[in-house]
């Protein structure tokens, strides 16, 4: 009886590890970890799952949804209880429970139940809290000063101070809760009782503001005081007010513009339930503020004697303060609750170097390009005026060199074309600080940014030393998700210039550079974004990018060359449609989304739009090709537009074919199937030569285009490949290759086990490529291959598809199925490459791989998320590789599912693996 009693314990706690041994972890509400502020009344549920066991998986899960914390955690879900639910799916939940309302937060918590029906413990609690579900929840009135845009375009250049808002306004004991829902537009930031509300820059992210305006909500309850209060708000400029000075166009002919505004909402919540609102209206005052002059490209200038002390605070006298003003035409946006990452500052970086290249001036080196603004300390006499001027190069003689970093090229040699009343002959980036002369004075521009390395300083009261100048490295705040490493030195320093390339050119939009024009063009998008989602969880980003796109459209069905729209349309398709390569970055980007995320709600959402796209691009075609675009931008080889036209083309239709799919409106799929045909027809008819297997001029590019998108005839693909080879050859495995064509290049070679020539051409130290630009001192990407001094900027993401290379073939990470479901682990052991280290945080959970080449011996650590399973590629024979130092034939959970005589590919359960074999000989 006693064995029995002791078997029966033991079997017992044998359940209770294998249900605790799959744990729910990181509950996310849009993607969001306890989102503060959502606007969607059927908010998406994600969760990931951990496990210290192999092969564990999720056949069921339950969610509990309540209002009362305390509630749910006694097990009373009184909004939602899901009941269990039979499915393996922990990504991208719809919320079913009852109508949400707004202004309330939700907890929840999720359970799981493994493969044997066992459950695991629940989750810790997670919530969200919702804002303004309906359109009439906002009660608040637009708000400004009253001025007008000047008549006058010289008077743009002019001193214009931004404006501050104040109100005052009673709370009383006994507060529960207190938020504050705020849309600035073009920026704001605000304050209460003199100190500054959150952490955000540069807010809210830049829209079509007919279209859509972001607002954001803050818990201000740690700020709020029982009694008096004053809520504070400074406006900036931003693109909502720009300059006429041409950025190639005139912004304010093409953007929605307007005198900067703001709407707010305070809700003041009592531990008795009653509610009290603040809102923006005329009851609110406004007086200047010391920031006299602000723009997104020629900076701010700021003058510290124009201080109002204690403007935002309860106690301040402004009975000299105007009446705010209701703006008479309010902006048309849809009020819609920001989600992707704000900007922050995201690292403080000092000067290595100072050098003072003419008296009174002096040049500082930060030792790294980046994206932000200077900050100062300074004791001076008041009124001296200190001009900080930014760029990302100096002449030899140490001067700063501003000509790469100048706004739309707007500079003296350029002027015939780029004539503007009042504008600077040279539009450099420029900030000005005027002191008040009272003890140590530290300031940075607010409502400006700058793409630059170096900082001159002129006006100094004294000579500054490295203390006095710091770099304030700004950028959307987004999660890191890729790690690598590599025996490869070059490839490590590659990883990271392209992360502060990357993070140069996200402020709200993917730009193409921070400094000289800052707009989100589509083809920088195509050409990068999927090493984007390697380094960074960009799924908010890239969902507020499709959106940007979707609200440009253009009346006839054509998308624009940027988003938002700045009427740049360069060799597009009429109607102010962009050129078609900058066109797919619409239906592209909701590819990524799928791919990365899993994310299909988005494909549902704007197939309308994307249908309406392509019929347009259809109506341009003539005989199933169209012969206009920017072509591969920036190769060094000689290109063909309509070959490169007509392979966007047949991308746009076989991603719609693909949708059409997908959301089962099988008419549209079968149309566009055929038409995918007849555009393949008509490129292999005009661009591919059956007898020799070359394409077009037979360049990389479009010799990889021909493979990658499959524009050939099967029986010539070893003719094409042969043609690919001698081409690299010719140009000695260098990259020449642009914005389209590099990564083509690079990941058609990878699929064709040809990764050796891909690598070589990676890793060259001379011109042109990667090596080169880094060997030349460059710390982010240039936009050209060929260094620039007066053009091209040294800041521009568009060459860093090489990223994506790195993690899918040297790391080997890659998804077999939507948001990483399925995985492949298949690195290559490149060139003289030794080991690599990698990791990627997927959606559901982290990846990680890491081999090593060493004494005879090829090993492959690998962990694959609970709930989730992997193919695995090894390079040797089955009956030659081990696992944790045993023969896999003797493990039931690996499969062989193909072998090669040199490799074999295993299908292997989540959990922690060690793979080992002999490296072969290779003849």
């Amino acid at each position: 009886m006693k064995k029995f009693s002791l078997l029966i314990g033991w079997l017992l706690y044998a359940c209770i590890c294998q249900a605790a041994s799959l744990k729910v972890f990181h509950l996310t509400c849009e993607h969001i970890q306890n989102p503060l502020g959502i606007d969607q009344p059927q908010p998406l549920l994600s969760w990931k799952l951990e496990s210290d066991e192999r092969n564990q998986y999720q056949s069921a899960y339950e969610i509990q949804v309540s209002t009362d914390q305390e509630k749910l955690e006694k097990g009373k879900a009184d909004v939602w209880n899901s009941g269990r639910i039979k499915s393996d799916e922990t990504i991208l939940i719809p919320y079913a429970g009852k109508k949400l309302k707004s202004f309330t937060r939700y907890y929840w918590k999720v359970r799981v139940y493994n493969q044997q029906g066992e459950a695991s413990d629940w989750s810790e609690t997670a919530w969200w809290e919702t804002a303004m579900l309906k359109a009439d929840d906002w009660k608040a009135s637009w708000i400004y000063d009253g001025s007008q845009a000047p008549s006058d375009p010289n008077d743009f250049y002019k001193d214009n101070p931004a404006p501050l808002f104040r109100k005052t306004f009673q709370a009383k004991d006994g507060i529960q809760s207190a938020r504050l829902y705020i849309a600035g537009i073009g920026y704001y930031e605000a304050s209460l009782n003199g100190q500054r509300i959150g952490d955000r820059r540069l807010d809210p992210g830049w829209t079509n503001y007919d279209k859509e305006i972001l607002y954001s909500t803050y818990d201000i309850i740690e700020m709020l005081q029982t009694g008096k209060n004053c809520l504070g708000v400074v406006l900036g400029n931003g693109f909502y007010n720009p300059i006429p000075m041409p950025i190639f166009k005139n912004l304010r002919e093409y953007l929605t513009i307007g005198q900067p505004c703001l709407k707010a909402q305070l809700l003041i919540t009592y531990e008795n339930g009653k509610q009290e609102w603040i809102y923006s209206d005329s009851s609110w005052t406004f007086a200047d503020s010391p920031i006299l002059r602000n723009n997104v490209y020629l900076g701010e200038k700021y003058d510290a004697r124009k201080e109002i002390k204690d403007w935002d605070k309860p106690t301040f006298n402004a009975s000299s303060w105007k009446q705010a003003i209701p703006v008479p035409t309010p902006p048309q946006g849809k009020l819609t609750a920001q989600m992707q990452p704000p900007i922050r500052i995201r690292e403080i970086i000092r000067p290595t170097r100072m050098t003072e290249t003419r008296q009174g001036e002096f040049v500082f080196d930060l030792g790294q390009n980046m994206a932000g603004v200077a900050r100062i300390k300074v004791k001076g006499p008041k009124g001296t005026r200190i001009t900080i001027r930014y760029g990302e190069d100096v002449y030899s003689d140490g001067s700063l060199n501003v000509m790469t970093s100048v706004a739309g090229q707007h500079k003296t040699v350029w002027n015939a074309n780029q004539e503007s009343a009042g504008a600077p002959p040279t539009a450099w980036q420029e900030d000005t600080y005027i002191l008040k002369g009272e003890g140590e004075e530290i300031w940075m521009p607010q409502f400006t940014f700058h793409g630059f390395r170096y900082i001159e300083v002129t006006g100094w009261p004294g000579r500054p030393t490295l203390d006095n100048i710091e770099g304030i490295r700004l950028s959307a705040d987004l999660k890191v998700t890729g790690e690598f490493s590599s025996s490869n030195e070059l490839l490590n320093r590659l990883h990271h210039v392209l992360d502060y390339t990357f993070l140069s050119n996200v402020f709200s939009v993917e730009s193409d550079c921070p400094a000289r024009e800052k707009f989100g063009y589509g083809g920088d998008i195509v050409g990068v974004s999927r090493t984007f989602c390697y380094f960074y969880d960009m799924h908010n980003f890239y969902a507020k990018a499709i959106r940007d796109f979707a609200n440009d459209q253009r009346p006839l069905g054509g998308f624009t060359e940027t988003a938002p729209y700045n009427g740049i349309a360069d060799q597009g398709l009429g109607d102010g449609s962009g050129p078609i390569g900058w066109q797919l970055a619409f239906a592209f980007l909701q590819k990524q989304l799928y791919e990365y995320y899993g994310d299909k709600r988005i494909i549902e959402n704007y197939y309308p739009q994307l249908k309406k796209q392509v019929d347009f691009l259809a109506s341009k075609a003539e005989d199933y090709m169209i012969d206009r675009c920017i072509n591969d931008h920036e190769s060094l080889d000689q290109r063909i537009p309509a070959l490169f036209a007509t392979a966007h083309f047949y991308h746009h239709v076989l991603l719609i074919t693909e949708f059409a799919q997908l959301t089962n409106r099988k008419a549209d799929q079968q149309q566009y199937e055929s038409l995918a045909q007849q555009i393949k027809a008509a490129f292999i008819q005009k661009f591919v030569q059956t007898s020799t297997g070359k394409i077009g001029n037979g360049t990389p590019a479009e010799q990889a285009f021909g493979l990658y998108y499959g524009l050939i005839p099967e029986d010539i693909k070893t003719k094409v490949i042969q043609q690919l080879v001698q081409a690299i050859s010719n140009r000695n495995n260098h990259i020449t290759s642009g914005i389209f064509g590099t990564p083509i290049v690079l990941t058609v070679l990878s699929d064709l086990n040809l990764n050796d020539i891909a690598y070589q051409m990676a890793t060259q130290t001379d011109f042109p490529g990667w090596g080169h630009m880094l060997s030349s001192g460059a710390t982010t990407l240039w936009e050209t291959w060929k260094y620039s001094d007066n053009v091209f900027s040294h800041n521009h993401p568009m060459f860093g598809s090489v990223g994506e290379w790195m993690y899918q073939s040297l790391a080997g990470i890659n998804a077999l199925s939507p948001g990483f479901k399925q995985i492949c682990i298949h690195p290559q052991a490149s060139g003289d490459l030794q080991w690599v280290n990698s990791s990627y945080e997927s959606s559901r959970g982290k990846i990680t791989c890491q081999w090593k080449k060493g004494k005879g011996i090829y090993t492959l650590q690998v962990h694959i998320p609970a709930n989730t399973k992997a193919q695995v590629f090894i390079p040797n024979k089955s009956q030659l590789i081990k696992e944790s130092g045993e023969s896999i034939a003797s493990s039931s959970l690996i499969q062989i599912i193909r072998e090669e005589s040199d490799h074999c590919w295993l299908e292997i359960p989540s959990g922690n693996y060690q793979f080992s074999c002999p490296i072969p000989q290779k003849d």
